[in-house]
């Protein structure tokens, strides 16, 4: 038997050189996910040329480190060989595990791949070894240091084929460094030399000299590989900064002007965003300069809720004026954010300034012209009830004297005739006259609304709506209907009035128009929405509404479907009314005889804007 020992400093090159091969392999092989056709195999190729390599310089140095105290040369044919199966066995290892939807248990398959590539590897580079004497191995120990190949190449494609940060990729490298070089080590110790004749005379083989060149040039193309994903990974992650700050200008492009304060509230630095729109100067708006530029009437309560704002340290959301580079002033709305550092400290602010002049030009003329609408309809049905009353006058008194003219005409052939049109024309202008009564008591009442001032309160709409629902169960039970309210509403922030009108209305129009050939079945559910709203949802299985009505119904004095119930086409028209008034919305979706389906969207409470977040900043303006 032959004495062995290790080169400590090649020992610990050849696992150096293990872990630096995992890791530019696995680098690589990650890469693999993300591409499609030639440029898949491409990445393939490279990392198979990385861990293949890799292995096989690993494995031929750590031959180098191994001592055993007799001439060793190294058969070409064989080495190459060695070298082909850590490529190929790798190569697909990664082509298996990277190709689409590939799933937990084929990283199990691609570890099988890779480590028995890397035993085959170690045993064929042993076979290619030429020595004086002969090799035997212990069988247990050869399939201990394959299960130690496999089992840490599976783990190490599981950590890398993951999205990892690089110390879960380091981890995984190592994990597979140590794996190949584990592996190299444990089936070194399965071999046991003998001492021999020669060592297979005339035979051509690589010395230790021409080995190591060998090896020194796999090194350098893996080191080569390793440049050249970081240098791959630097480029793609300045593109997609590129990318990402290109869509950032965009993004304010679009918003409004970009500002940063510094964490009091002060500005520092170039400020190209707020000088473009107020024209002040750097030496202006530096430090709270900038709050010359806000219009004195907002001034104060600008600072009162920013120095509110940083002390709750929450996102400000306010709105202003501002005087613009011209002398104007303009109409902004301001969203600020706070960006923390890693002590959750305030670092500095981020706003923009969203220019809302027309908007607000136009919110002021729709407001003023609804005002105008609101005075005319009221003047307008005031002033016809004048008239009608004395309609209304007049016609009773034609129904008091037409006795007497019946009297006058007695015993005359056309007096019972005349009598009766005269009847026929006194009940047409009755009807006529109540139903412009109606109609001007409509006009009204609408008019009014739209001059109510709305008294918010918290509503428990499960309540309110069981309420509404209560009131009207004589009515319910005598169609044979049956109304269900979702006891788990959200609670909203409004006018108690105005929803039990709306929700009163759409309830009895429900119970109004059921199908008769079916039980009745109304059914009130609510749900919060997305921007700190809630839709109600007013659902029955009556006649339902012809699509071509779905607009028309919330017109005033317009109706739809059969004219079998009474009514001025008002209600609708009403309800749109008040939801908009609160802010919020209505639709109807429906469809002729399967039923109707109300949604009514409300917000739910005053946005308040306010994030989560640690200890207080000081004072921001003065």
């Amino acid at each position: 038997m032959v004495h062995t020992g290790y080169d400590p400093a090649l020992v610990t090159l050849s696992i150096a050189i293990a872990v630096l091969a995992s890791y530019t392999a696995l680098e690589l092989g990650a890469r693999v996910h993300g591409h499609v056709g030639a440029a898949r195999w491409g990445w393939v190729a490279a990392a198979a040329i990385a861990m293949g390599g890799g292995i096989w310089s690993m494995h031929f140095v750590g031959m180098l480190a191994f001592e055993m105290g007799a001439a060793t040369t190294y058969d070409v044919p064989g080495t190459l060989l060695s070298l082909a199966i850590a490529v190929a066995a790798t190569g697909a290892a990664f082509a298996w595990v990277g190709r689409p939807g590939a799933r937990r248990r084929d990283v199990a398959a691609g570890g099988v791949l890779m480590g028995t590539g890397v035993a085959g590897m170690h045993y064929a580079g042993m076979a290619a070894m030429h020595l004086p004497g002969g090799v035997a191995y212990s069988v247990p120990i050869v399939v201990l240091s394959v299960a130690i190949a496999v089992g840490a190449a599976s783990v190490a494609l599981f950590l890398a084929f993951r999205r990892t940060s690089v110390t879960q990729k380091l981890v995984a490298s190592g994990v597979m460094g140590l794996a190949v070089a584990g592996m190299h080590y444990t089936g070194m110790a399965a071999a046991t030399f003998t001492p021999g004749g020669h060592a297979h005379a005339g035979t051509a083989g690589l010395g230790g000299q021409t080995l190591a060149l060998y090896v020194a040039g796999a090194t350098f193309v893996v080191l080569f590989l390793a440049m050249l994903a970081t240098s791959l990974e630097q480029q793609r992650i300045q593109r997609e900064l590129r990318a990402s700050e290109e869509r950032f200008r965009a993004a304010v492009q679009a918003v409004g002007v970009l500002w940063t304060n510094d964490a009091e509230g002060r500005m520092v630095g170039e400020q190209p965003g707020w000088a473009s729109i107020t024209g002040q100067t750097r030496e202006e708006y530096q430090g709270y300069g900038w709050a010359d530029a806000v219009h004195p009437d907002d001034a104060q309560a600008s600072v009162d809720a920013w120095n509110e704002t940083v002390r709750e340290r929450r996102t400000f959301v306010f709105e202003h004026r501002v005087r613009a580079r011209d002398g104007s002033w303009r109409h902004y709305a301001i969203r600020a954010v706070p960006v923390l550092d890693a002590g959750g400290a305030i670092r500095e602010w981020v706003g923009v300034h969203t220019d809302i002049t027309e908007r607000r030009l136009a919110e002021a003329e729709l407001r003023e012209s609804n005002e105008e609408l609101q005075r005319y309809a009221y003047i307008v049905s005031h002033d016809l009830r004048a008239p009608l009353v004395n309609i209304m006058g007049f016609t009773s008194e034609l129904e008091a004297t037409r006795q007497d003219i019946g009297e006058a005409l007695r015993g005359r052939p056309e007096a019972e005739r005349i009598d009766a049109d005269l009847g026929e024309a006194l009940g047409f202008i009755g009807a006529a006259v109540t139903k412009m009564e109606r109609l001007i008591a409509a006009i009204l009442r609408l008019s009014r609304e739209g001059r109510r001032t709305f008294q918010p309160e918290p509503l428990a709409m499960a309540s309110v709506i069981q309420g509404l629902a209560d009131a009207q169960r004589h009515q319910a039970e005598s169609v044979g209907a049956r109304v269900s309210v979702d006891p788990l509403m959200p609670e909203i922030v409004a006018d108690r009035t105005a929803v039990e009108q709306i929700f009163g209305n759409l309830i009895d129009n429900a119970l109004k128009y059921l199908d008769p050939a079916r039980p009745g079945q109304i059914t009130i559910s609510a749900r919060p929405l997305a921007g700190n709203r809630v839709r109600f949802l007013v659902e029955d299985n009556g006649r339902g509404i012809a699509e071509r009505d779905h607009a028309r119904i919330f017109e005033l004095f317009r109706r739809s479907g059969v004219q079998d119930r009474p009514g001025e086409g008002i209600g609708l028209a009403h309800v749109k009314a008040l939801v908009r008034s609160l802010g919020g919305r209505i639709d109807v979706v429906s469809e002729l005889g399967r039923g109707t389906t109300f949604g009514v969207t409300l917000p739910r409470g005053t946005a308040t804007g306010r994030s989560a977040a640690p200890e207080a900043a000081r004072l921001a303006a003065e």
